[in-house]
């Protein structure tokens, strides 16, 4: 595989017009799923600021300052528990029969409880009784090998934990659910409908067409923040905190940090991410115009990442990506820092079913990043290239073709320019959702100048 360093203009994949929204019957029809296959009385969703991704995959509703708690119950129960910020809050959610309970406990510290004090008789309130089964669902799990009762180590916080369990009392039982819903293959929020990845699909173009306007404006004598500026943030929900790191040679490049007022100099290892609900694109190389020796490093990274998308594909088993995408980093002395790919969505990273030896597959309407961040790099350089894609079979490729036409449009645009410029031969499931598609430009102050793979 030989790879070149090519002027490349981005194309225009398409304008977006209004966001897509989610029916409210897709959200009826993923509670319903959840509550069936939990095979409880009670599924019990927990949510906070940063740990949302369910709540929001199942509602549309997402908690703000605080806590929630989503409970699903017999005969179609449906009930939210909110605190007091995010009770006005919670009529955007798009799951239709849902009773809003307001519960203080779970608003922040010194506001008003004075009206409903005690979690716990919410739970009374909502229906939750002696003898009941429980289902809790929190923001991760323990895989067995972690702990010898990983049934009931649950990710939410013991003060509600405790409340669950005097509820339901000793007739009663709590497990935790988590798996329910974020199992990396069967999980019922791994996978998303027609409607769902239209709307990623606006997001993630958005937010790598606003990391993309850093890479290409960044300037000599521009501090961080000024790189940043020039994003042209609209008011998208984040998935993550926006970040832009920068540093000289021998100064380590610490990626996850926000912008500060550093000036940027040539030769410097540059890095920024911008993620929104549906798509995170990242980019990290040189802020220079040309370094033989970062070059050569970058082109095996490269092919590092051709490897993934020429790969993946739904059915694969996810050690089966991991091995391939490692053995061929290794030709060039490199490794994945973490799994090279994740699921994502709401959250930046939920799961993910690629890693050593796993038998996990991928399935259609698996939304993921392809998150390859490779290591070693010398101190002070930087280097990564992460893009989101969805899988889909052809009957859902067809369902998003027919509701969303302008949406597949871009992504038919995206897999050709992937194809016939870039030269990476795409299976017909993996749908690129960023208008950055593998467009990769190791040098920010030459940044038209992209890696290809020679035909």
């Amino acid at each position: 595989m030989t790879i070149s360093l090519t002027s490349v203009r981005l194309p225009d994949f398409g304008i977006l017009g209004e966001r897509p929204h989610v029916p409210a019957e897709i959200y009826d029809a993923r509670v319903r799923a959840a509550y069936d296959k939990a095979g409880c009385d009670w599924l019990a969703v927990y949510a906070d600021r940063e740990h949302f991704g369910n709540i929001a995959f199942l509602t549309g509703f997402e908690p703000r300052f605080e806590e929630a708690f989503l409970l699903l119950g017999p005969n179609n129960k449906r009930v939210l528990l909110t605190g007091n910020e995010s009770e006005s809050y919670a009529p955007l959610a798009r799951l239709s029969g849902l009773t809003v309970l307001l519960s203080q406990t779970l608003s922040l510290m010194a506001q008003d409880r004075s009206r409903f004090p005690r979690f716990s008789d919410r739970l009374g309130d909502a229906g939750i009784k002696a003898g009941d089964t429980i289902g809790l669902v929190g923001w991760k799990y323990l895989e067995p090998f972690e702990d010898e009762a990983s049934e009931t180590a649950y990710f939410v916080p013991a003060v509600y934990v405790q409340a669950f369990q005097r509820a339901v009392g000793p007739s009663g039982r709590l497990r935790d659910a988590t798996h329910i819903l974020m199992h990396p293959e069967n999980g019922v929020a791994v996978t998303v409908d027609a409607d769902q990845i239209a709307a990623f699909e606006w997001a993630a173009t958005r937010s790598s067409l606003a990391t993309w306007r850093i890479v290409s404006g960044v300037q000599e004598g521009d501090s961080e923040f000024d790189a940043v500026s020039r994003m042209g943030y609209a008011g998208d929900p984040l998935n993550v905190h926006t970040m832009f790191a920068s540093a000289s040679k021998g100064e380590t490049v610490i990626g996850l940090r926000s912008a500060t007022g550093r000036k940027l100099k040539r030769g410097d290892g540059v890095t920024t991410a911008i993620g929104h609900w549906g798509g995170l694109s990242s980019r990290a190389g040189l802020f220079d115009v040309a370094n033989d020796e970062f070059l050569a490093i970058a082109k095996g990274y490269f092919q590092g990442l051709i490897s993934w998308y020429e790969t993946a594909a739904i059915g694969v088993e996810g050690g089966t990506l991991h091995e391939t995408v490692v053995s061929t980093l290794a030709k060039s002395k490199l490794g994945p820092a973490l799994n090279p790919g994740h699921l994502g969505g709401y959250e930046e990273w939920t799961h993910s079913p690629v890693r050593p030896g796993s038998n996990d597959r991928i399935r259609s309407g698996m939304h993921f990043q392809v998150d390859v961040i490779p290591t070693p790099i010398a101190v002070g350089w930087a280097l990564n290239c992460e893009d989101a894609v969805v899988f889909a079979d052809a009957p859902l490729r067809s369902q998003i073709e027919v509701k969303h036409p302008s949406t597949f449009k871009r992504i038919a645009a995206r897999r050709d320019f992937m194809k016939n410029v870039i030269g990476v031969e795409l299976r017909a499931d993996i749908l690129p959702l960023s208008s950055t598609p593998l467009y990769f430009a190791p040098f920010w102050l030459k940044s038209d100048n992209i890696l290809v793979r020679d035909r």
